[in-house]
C-alpha cells in the first residue's frame, strides 16, 4: 500500500514538472500573436503632395475692366469706392485664372477739377481687391493703364491719371462769340464805331466769362472701358476659384 502512494506521488510530481514550460513560453506566444495581429503603421504624407495647387499672376498684366458706376470729378471725393467687373477672362498655360464677371474693386484717391484759368481735371483710381464669382477674394495692387472708353481725356502719367483735354480753345471761342456780338450789337446802334467799341466790350465781356466758368470734369460713365495694370505679383490659390469658371 505504501508502494502504490509513493508511485501516485511520483506521477503527480513528473506532470506538474512538464507542464511548467508550457505556462512560461503561453506570454511568448500571446505577445507574438498580438504583434502580427497589430495593424501596419499609415504611410507618411510628402509635404509636397499636401500643397496646394497655386498659379501667380505677374506684375505688368493687363486686363480689361468695365465700370460699374458714374464718377465725375465734379462731385468724387477722394476714399470714395469704385466697382468694375472683368469683362474678358485672363489666361495662364490654357487656364483661366481671371473669368469673366470677376469684381474688382478700388478707390479714389486723388481728384481735381478743372480751374478757371488753367489747370485740368484730374482723376486717379487705385484697385485694392478681386473677388471671384465663387466668393474668393484676393488683394492687388493695381491701376488704370488705358481709358479707350473715356471722352476727351488722357493718360498724364505712368501712376494712373486721367486727366481732361484741354479746354482752351473753348475759352478763346467764347472770347471770340462775346466780341463778334459785341461788334454786330455796336453797328446796328452806332454805326462802324459802335462796331469797334463793341466788340471792345464784348471780347471784354467774353473773356470774362470763360475766366469765371471751370473747366470741364473728367466723367466716367457706367459701362466705360478702362485697362487694369497687376502693379506687383498676384499669387492665386486654384482651389478657391470655382471649377465652373476654371476651363482646363
Amino acid at each position: 500500500m505504501k508502494m502504490i502512494v509513493l508511485l501516485l506521488l511520483g506521477s503527480i510530481a513528473v506532470s506538474q514538472t512538464a507542464a511548467a514550460p508550457d505556462a512560461a513560453s503561453a506570454p511568448a506566444a500571446n505577445s507574438a500573436a498580438v504583434a502580427n495581429s497589430a495593424p501596419a503603421s499609415a504611410p507618411v504624407s510628402s509635404p509636397t503632395a499636401e500643397m496646394k495647387p497655386a498659379v501667380t499672376i505677374p506684375a505688368g498684366t493687363r486686363i480689361p475692366i468695365s465700370l460699374k458706376q458714374a464718377i465725375s470729378t465734379k462731385s468724387a471725393r477722394e476714399g470714395d469706392p469704385v466697382y468694375a467687373e472683368t469683362v474678358f477672362p485672363f489666361v495662364v498655360n490654357e487656364r483661366v485664372m481671371v473669368p469673366v464677371g470677376t469684381y474688382i474693386q478700388g478707390k479714389i484717391v486723388h481728384v481735381q477739377r478743372g480751374g478757371h484759368v488753367k489747370g485740368r481735371a484730374e482723376l486717379l483710381i487705385h484697385f485694392t481687391s478681386m473677388i471671384y464669382p465663387s466668393g474668393y477674394t484676393v488683394m492687388l495692387g493695381g491701376n488704370i493703364d488705358n481709358a479707350p472708353g473715356a471722352d476727351k481725356t488722357s493718360m498724364k502719367d505712368e501712376e494712373g491719371t486721367i486727366r481732361e483735354d484741354s479746354d482752351a480753345g473753348r475759352k478763346a471761342k467764347e472770347a471770340a462769340g462775346g466780341a463778334t456780338t459785341g461788334a454786330v450789337i455796336g453797328a446796328v446802334t452806332a454805326g462802324g464805331k459802335g462796331a469797334g467799341i463793341g466788340a471792345g466790350v464784348g471780347g471784354v465781356a467774353g473773356l470774362a466769362v470763360a475766366m469765371i466758368s471751370r473747366g470741364a470734369d473728367v466723367r466716367l460713365e457706367p459701362g466705360t472701358s478702362l485697362e487694369m495694370e497687376i502693379q506687383r505679383e498676384v499669387p492665386l490659390d486654384l482651389s478657391r476659384i470655382k471649377s465652373s469658371a476654371v476651363k482646363d
